[in-house]
């Protein structure tokens, strides 16, 4: 995590401040449900709740001779609330307190992450809607294949984030669990309503069981999940890198009247913001491995998942907020060349109709091999000796008993293309 690629929203989240600060709801929230159940004396959570201060310089200064984050944590907080304090984490361990809060954290988190996706679905929808009828040569493998509009490349965008919105639900729901359970999950020194309690306070789930900790399948997920957005993102950029390719140039990312875009060459206006998003989805991704990693703790519990969940935690998410709302901001400040796109879509002189000529061929009794061998003949011609397909097409007197001139010439008019956008936006925009 570095700051040039942080906002102030997810790292005040993932801040020292803000972890002992829930750490010490947990704790509080225990308190309350342990004085209900006559555990502890009335009134310690609201005297601690007044009393305590969070100071992470003293923590951290416990913690260096005490060599134990949360023993530094209570002996800090009892420093402050006075003799109440010692009634806190009552047959408690550690990892409930720590679970407890990574899982709020993630929550919180996830809750921005979702509103950066809904903000890049808002500006995906304005323009796909814009650009819904602009067209453009579809490529595969790069090389052009037959015309769509720019406005589908965007609905096809629109529907996969419309997926990574749901997914994210999904994983935010996994990971909204919390465990006041004890020192290995049988509550053995702790009654079960103070989990309940604390899990309703916290606006959390009940884990059904844990061992010392909340099982890590549930991060793991979480963390997938963030994957698989950056690999959206990435998807995305790169498109955007490659349409604003010198011999492309069909977009470009907005480019400010004082922007520089090179320090050598004075002409040059680079998708840097793109392949800045490729790299930052390359760093998510990786994260994801680790946390499948902590699924296989040890037995009861371990904590060789600490120190990758110290690290994946704050770095993940909020990398890839960084990530969605700079590329929620490409794309609405993007600048579309349609004129351009329309040169690009003729560059290959009427070839990316061959597919229509054939199909006409077939329909009349040609076999598809024939159909094929024929058109691809003509097709190769073009390309080597730069000719229009049509006039070729149109001298091969086979083809032209079969398909009339009339017909011919409406096979080469991108329109025919078009006639099922609206049912294809209808599915996606619903």
């Amino acid at each position: 995590m570095i700051s040039r690629y942080s906002r102030k929203e997810l790292t005040s989240i993932w801040s020292e401040e803000n972890k002992y600060k829930i750490w010490l709801d947990v704790e509080i929230a225990a308190a309350q449900a342990m004085e209900k159940l006559g555990y502890i004396p009335r009134g310690v959570s609201s005297v601690v709740k007044k009393k305590a201060r969070i100071n992470v310089k003293r923590i951290h200064a416990i913690e260096t001779k005490v060599k134990h984050d949360v023993i530094a944590f209570l002996t800090s907080i009892t420093e402050k609330a006075g003799i109440n304090a010692r009634y806190l984490h009552q047959g408690m361990t550690s990892s409930d307190v720590l679970d407890t809060s990574f899982n709020i954290q993630l929550v919180q988190s996830g809750k921005i992450l979702l509103k950066d996706i809904e903000e890049i679905l808002k500006v995906l929808k304005k323009q796909a809607k814009k650009y819904k009828l602009t067209p453009c040569i579809g490529r595969s493998h790069g090389i052009h294949a037959e015309p769509i509009t720019f406005g589908l490349k965007l609905a096809s965008f629109y529907e996969e984030f419309k997926r990574n919105k749901k997914r994210l639900i999904n994983a935010i729901d996994e990971v909204s669990t919390c465990a006041i359970s004890g020192a290995v999950g049988t509550f053995a020194n702790i009654n079960p309503n103070v989990e309940k309690h604390v899990a309703k306070k916290l606006n959390l789930k009940i884990e059904p069981i844990s061992t010392q900790v909340i099982p890590r399948d549930r991060h793991a997920f979480y963390f997938s999940v963030l994957g698989i957005i950056a690999g959206s993102v990435e998807r995305v950029a790169t498109e955007i890198r490659h349409l604003q390719r010198t011999e492309v140039y069909e977009l470009q990312e907005y480019f400010s009247n004082k922007q520089k875009g090179s320090s050598a060459m004075p002409h040059k206006k680079n998708p840097i913001l793109s392949e800045n998003l490729t790299g930052l989805s390359r760093m998510v991704r990786s994260y994801v491995v680790p946390a499948l990693e902590n699924i296989a703790l040890w037995h009861e519990r371990d904590i060789s998942h600490s120190s990758v969940e110290r690290n994946i935690g704050p770095d993940a998410n909020i990398t890839l907020d960084f990530a969605l709302v700079r590329l929620s901001n490409i794309l609405k400040n993007m600048i579309v060349y349609p004129k351009t796109m329309s040169l690009n879509l003729n560059i290959t002189k009427g070839l990316i109709f061959s597919q229509e000529i054939m199909l006409e061929l077939t329909k009349s009794g040609v076999s598809r091999e024939k159909a094929y061998k024929r058109v691809q003949s003509h097709a190769k011609k073009c390309f080597a000796q730069s000719l229009n397909l049509f006039d070729v097409v149109k001298k091969d007197q086979f083809i032209i008993d079969i398909v009339p001139l009339n017909k011919l010439k409406k096979i080469f008019n991108s329109s025919s293309h078009f006639k099922n956008i609206n049912l294809i936006f209808n599915r996606v925009f619903k």
